[in-house]
């Protein structure tokens, strides 16, 4: 089907700080002490670890040895087994034969693995197994760790054998999320039918040479002998050399050796996917296909818990896209990752699209994990403040809405408004009304001046505030799916800055955050206010450490303010009502601003 495209329409969202790089790179030194600290506490003989940064290697560290005879350091081109990061190769072999016609993802995986169509289903009302529930651990197999581990060198045949005689269903197909590595094991199958070659063929000739990783292999036998980790144990105190498992028909789901090197260069092309842009395709698998395995494909129970009693709220939401999992959490909104476990090896890797930071490390004893000191390390990184999503940047047409939504503020012009209004605009609100508002607001403010700025939500919907003769007027509008793209959302809000009084009962409530006392809180509040409700709320907001008054975000000025709150974790908005007659306090509301996804 023939495409259309309207270049240069979705602007590439860009880093905003000029010294993002020197920030990021300022903490390498404790990301290094983080790494070493771990391997010690692990046990892990040898590991290597590595940061990237926009596609590129920016650090990498090893420690320890590749093998224990011959105390043979590790190398960043010491090659190890990284397991279950396999799947994410298998994930991306499909989809190229997708791009190119060969299969479809709701395609029956019978019409490509004969031996399926003898599967016997749970329920009468089940749907066939297809090649999207294989992908999504979401056929309904039994989790099969470490069952599946010693399964890699079994041949096709046995495979097959095992299919026809069943297997086993825990779910029916597309019901839930459950790991299975016999699932896609199972794909590579499917990448043989449906390519014409051997799985281990595809993948050399299709993914893994175009990307230059000359040192992935399912063979071990490929690998150096002076480059190989040998992978081990630790038992009773000692470690212990681990058997290596050979290569068959579950390497699909978990046989790929790779060093850090490699690694990097894999990671790093599956980062390049992020943003969406105009730029020409470099891959072996078109962006969008990346970016589309990056997805969610079946989501997991959703989790909001404190790793302490004391420590800070946290969100996590867990996913599964194509062959990686995919989480969000309250301080990451997109995090993409997969590890790796066999007798012997673990591994991680782990990125933030948004960000373009990732973290990637290998380690050679069994089922290794990095998990948390990769947690320990973005913390690091973000603590630093160069770790920040990139900038939306408006569009062309928000740009030139921005301009013509300013002139109506400064004075309003009904021809100008009915050129830039959507249908539904003024069906909401007559043009009638909304004249008469921003009339009133600019006998309020006196005359305002229009703003370059604006903070965009995306390509077609931002805000901005406008400084005024006395106060300012904050502005937010969402264009329509029109083209041209109209407004079809216009809130225009005016500020005044707090009065006295106002100003006055905010700063004593963050005195009274610190420590309460009840004499200074009766001398504020009007009889109206319920002071055991205000106490509740000074102390709760207690938790987000010291405080300090921020500008206005609401309010007349006189009667009601809303102030923000600048906190040691997070930052609130402070809502007060004034008794104009007596300068008392008559309402009090603390709340989490609403961009902030982390609270304590």
């Amino acid at each position: 089907m023939k495409q259309n495209f309207n270049l240069g329409s979705l602007p590439r969202p860009q880093f905003s700080d000029p010294d993002r790089n020197a920030k990021l790179a300022a903490v390498f030194p404790e990301v290094e002490r983080l790494f070493n600290a771990w391997v010690k506490q692990r046990h892990m003989p040898g590991a290597v670890m590595g940061l990237l940064i926009d596609g590129e290697l920016a650090w990498v560290k090893t420690a320890g040895v590749r093998e224990l005879d011959g105390r043979a350091v590790v190398t960043p081109d010491t090659v190890f087994r990284i397991a279950s990061m396999t799947k994410s190769f298998t994930a991306l072999a499909i989809l190229k034969l997708r791009d190119e016609g060969k299969l479809a993802l709701d395609d029956p995986v019978a019409h490509y693995v004969s031996a399926v169509a003898d599967l016997s289903y749970p329920t009468k009302d089940a749907p066939a197994l297809t090649i999207r529930h294989l992908l999504t651990h979401s056929e309904g197999f039994p989790e099969d760790n470490p069952w599946g581990d010693q399964q890699l060198a079994r041949s096709e045949a046995t495979m097959n054998a095992w299919i026809r005689a069943g297997i086993p269903f825990s779910n029916a197909p597309g019901m839930a999320y459950e790991y299975s590595n016999y699932g896609f094991a199972i794909l590579g199958q499917v990448v043989g039918k449906a390519s014409g070659k051997r799985y281990d063929e595809y993948l050399r000739t299709q993914i893994l040479e175009p990307l230059e990783m000359s040192a992935t292999t399912l063979e071990a036998s490929e690998v150096p002998r002076d480059r190989v980790a040998l992978g081990y144990r630790w038992e009773d105190n000692t470690w212990k050399s681990e058997p290596p498992l050979g290569h068959g028909a579950f390497g699909a789901m978990g046989g790929l050796w790779t060093s850090a090197r490699d690694l990097a260069r894999y990671v790093s092309f599956l980062m390049s996917a992020f943003p969406p842009r105009d730029d020409p395709e470099k891959g072996p698998v078109q962006r969008s296909s990346v970016r589309e395995m990056q997805q969610v494909g079946r989501s997991q129970l959703a989790s909001a818990f404190r790793r302490t009693v004391d420590g800070p709220l946290e969100l996590n939401v867990g996913a599964y896209g194509y062959g990686l999992g995919v989480s969000q959490s309250c301080r990451f909104g997109h995090s993409i990752a997969h590890g790796g476990g066999l007798p012997g090896y673990g591994s991680l890797m782990r990125w933030l699209p948004e960000y373009g930071v990732g973290l990637i490390a290998m380690g050679n004893v069994t089922y290794a994990s990095f998990g948390e000191m990769f947690n320990d390390a973005l913390a690091a990184l973000q603590r630093t403040g160069g770790l920040q999503p990139r900038a939306v940047v408006p569009s062309p047409a928000l740009v030139s809405t921005q301009n013509d939504v300013s002139q109506l503020v400064m004075r309003w012009d009904d021809a100008l408004a009915a050129r830039i209004a959507a249908d539904n605009l003024f069906l909401d609100e007559t043009s009638e009304r909304r004249a008469a508002g921003i009339r009133d607001l600019n006998a309020k403010h006196g005359p305002c001046q229009p703003v370059a700025t604006i903070e965009v939500e995306n390509a077609l919907r931002g805000k901005w505030r406008m400084p005024c003769e006395r106060g300012w007027v904050d502005v937010a509008i969402t264009l329509a799916p029109t083209m041209p793209p109209r407004v079809q959302y216009l809130r225009v809000q005016g500020v005044l800055p707090p009065g006295p009084e106002a100003t006055k009962a905010i700063e004593t409530i963050v005195g009274l955050m610190n420590a309460w006392d009840g004499t200074v809180a009766d001398s504020l509040v009007a009889p109206v206010l319920d002071v055991a409700r205000m106490r509740r709320q000074v102390s709760a907001a207690a938790s987000w450490g010291t405080c300090k008054v921020g500008e206005a975000v609401a309010g007349d000025g006189r009667r009601e303010s809303t102030l923000k709150l600048s906190c040691e974790r997070g930052t609130l908005n402070a809502g007060v009502s004034i008794d104009p007659n007596t300068g008392r306090l008559t309402n009090l509301e603390l709340a989490p601003t609403r961009d902030q996804r982390c609270v304590p």
